[in-house]
């Protein structure tokens, strides 16, 4: 069988005709089974991946960009609100301590992120870290939901500034600046062209430029914490020191620092825990970062760290402007300023100052949408058109564009009050996720070590702490605390064993996180935790994306993925050569050691003999060679 020098043969694909893709769907049982659990490499990422994009991510960013993108994406105009209902139902002013813990819960997770971010500086973020651990089938759940999840929050964040906006001006009608038209359905009948507007002007910037987009961010972040510290320093000084001690209505309600006890701080660290949602992020950036081993631990870990700091200050500010149970779940800052302050005008500047939150946290979002779309097109498990890099902006510019059209779509529709009730809890799934990848990759190295140890403590860990947050739920009067004593220090005991028998296989080389096991453990368990804490609604919307991305997955990645595996292994020029029937082994011993490489023209079965010759490229594709 000849071979011309420079030939490029090309498999068939699945979608190539109707009778391709049915004999693909007939096939899906045989290539989920050799596609779900394939995983790639650190260094396949940072090559052969990346290079799909065709051009080059722009390395532009500084580590104060990275702090100034943090900031932006985490402090949102959430802030505003879930202080007030944390002080108010769960935590009193203790909701300083509570914002304390939900700052280290989120700085566990984002030491996690951060060491793959070093170790593997590309733009898929979360996917790309359970893609080199857990499998394809793993990491594609996972970013399909965190897409699906930014999309749609993304578009309640855009209509949310339409209400804002308009209440800077002294609008408070909050669909003032919406158009209603008749004959739509009820939560689909207000246009909100602001919305549109708002969402379309920042795809623009971020196909046009990440460093300019960064520059953008940077001021309107500067502005926004300039805000927050004038409510700081106005709560500072009009507010009362007793008011962290006393109840308003101490006859019917418990006073002090922290009425409700330890469960109330808990309770209130769970619910200011999503006022951190962001930082995941930028994790998406680490391609486009300068110096990525010394930027990206500054910036990820130093936005958690000033968030937290201006979290705790403008609650402490809350709580001394007013008696936690006077305060105003709805619009918490906004009555205390107009009440105990005696500024009339403070429902207009808190518009002013939560319309620059959600602008920032809006633009942070929209870039990490991007990119997670755009390395799922790299790994072919969507089309691969979305994976392109312009070479002229060095951004990912068609995902941008699609995303950017899909928020913009659904924000001129869609009622808030739709949009929340879609949101799910893809976020902490994932912050949970990435934790458990950190300790597997780190305990295990494929054809090397026993994954078994690793699988083993991972599973009971997240069982413990299952039943850990099971138990807080049903034992609201704390008559069986010394369950949740025994349940926390089995925990310990098991990371203790695992610490001391299960040997570390491999590190980062240029940063790692600390402590380890106990970093990742830790922020396992809160993670379980804070996932027990949210509402049922919350788990059957994720199951419903979820089972929405296990469909796609089957009709159209996993054969996407399984024809450009065996492309990769075809598609490329070859030096001419042929094969000599009658001296097999021989011939292919001379022609590989010649730099060369075989033809896959027909699916034969495996030889033992190919299999031991063949680099393990060649061999995952499961195809023998015809020879004439």
């Amino acid at each position: 069988m000849g071979v011309g020098e420079g030939d490029v043969y090309h498999t068939s694909s699945s979608f190539s005709s109707a009778s391709e893709y049915g004999r693909a769907i007939l096939e899906t049982p045989r290539r989920l089974c050799e596609r779900a659990w394939a995983v790639s490499t650190p260094t396949e990422e940072m090559t052969e991946v990346k290079a799909r994009s065709g051009a080059e991510m722009s390395r532009s960013l500084h580590w104060w960009d990275v702090i100034a993108l943090g900031v932006g994406g985490m402090v949102g105009a959430g802030v505003f609100v879930s202080t007030g209902t944390a002080a108010h139902k769960y935590a009193g002013p203790s909701v300083v301590i509570a914002y304390l813990i939900a700052g280290v819960s989120a700085l566990l997770s984002a030491l996690c992120y951060t060491e793959f971010a070093v170790e593997m500086p590309v733009a898929g973020g979360a996917f790309s870290y359970l893609r080199i651990t857990f499998g394809e089938f793993a990491a594609f759940i996972t970013g399909a939901n965190l897409i699906m999840e930014y999309v749609l929050s993304n578009a309640a964040v855009a209509r949310s500034f339409t209400s804002y906006a308009a209440s800077a001006y002294g609008v408070l009608h909050a669909d003032a600046w919406r158009v209603h038209v008749d004959g739509l359905a009820s939560g689909y009948d207000q246009i909100d062209p602001v919305a549109v507007l708002v969402v379309l002007l920042l795809t623009v910037c971020l196909c046009c430029s990440t460093q300019k987009s960064s520059m953008f961010n940077l001021v309107m972040t500067v502005l926004h914490i300039a805000f927050i510290f004038f409510i700081i320093i106005a709560g500072f000084v009009k507010g009362d020191t007793e008011n962290l001690m006393q109840a308003g209505d101490a006859a019917a309600n418990p006073s002090g620092f922290a009425p409700l006890g330890i469960r109330g701080i808990f309770n209130g660290a769970a619910v200011v825990y999503f006022s951190y949602i962001g930082f995941d992020a930028v994790s998406t950036t680490a391609e486009e970062v300068k110096n990525p081993a010394r930027n990206m631990p500054i910036g990820v870990s130093g936005s958690v760290i000033i968030v937290t700091v201006l979290y705790t200050l403008i609650a402490v500010a809350l709580c001394m402007l007013q008696p936690y149970d006077m305060i105003d779940t709805g619009a918490p800052f906004s009555t205390a300023f107009q009440h105990v302050v005696g500024l009339e005008w403070a429902t207009n500047f808190i518009g002013a100052g939560a319309s620059l939150g959600i602008m920032t946290s809006l633009l942070v979002a929209m870039l990490g949408q991007a990119r997670y779309l755009c390395v799922l097109g790299r790994a072919n498990i969507v089309p691969r058109w979305f994976a392109a890099v312009n070479p002229t902006t060095g951004t990912p510019i068609n995902a941008t564009v699609f995303l950017g059209a899909c928020t913009a779509g659904i924000a001129l529709f869609t009622d808030l009050s739709v949009l929340l009730n879609l949101i799910s809890i893809g976020t902490l799934f994932v912050f949970y996720m990435v934790a458990n990848a950190l300790i597997f990759h780190r305990h295990h190295v494929p054809g090397k070590t026993d994954a078994l140890p690793t699988a083993a403590f991972l599973t009971l860990l997240s069982v413990l702490a299952i039943t850990f947050v099971t138990a807080w739920q049903c034992d609201k009067y704390n008559r069986h605390n010394w369950t949740l004593y025994l349940l926390g220090g089995l925990a310990v005991a098991l990371t203790t064993l695992f610490w001391v028998k299960v040997p570390t296989a491999q590190r980062g080389k240029d940063w790692s996180v600390p402590c380890m096991p106990w970093v990742a453990a830790a922020s396992i368990f809160l993670n379980v935790f804070l996932l027990g804490s949210v509402d049922k609604d919350s788990y059957i919307r994720f199951l419903t994306w979820t089972a929405i991305a296990v469909v796609f997955y089957l009709l159209y990645g996993v054969h996407s993925t399984h024809d450009a595996e065996a492309l990769m292994s075809l598609d490329i020029p070859l030096k001419e050569f042929a094969f000599d029937t009658t001296s097999e082994e021989k011939y292919i011993e001379q022609k590989l050691e010649e730099g060369c490489r075989p033809i896959v023209v027909q699916v034969k079965g495996e030889s033992p003999y190919w299999n031991q010759v063949m680099p393990p490229s060649l061999q995952s594709v499961k195809l023998a060679i015809t020879l004439d």
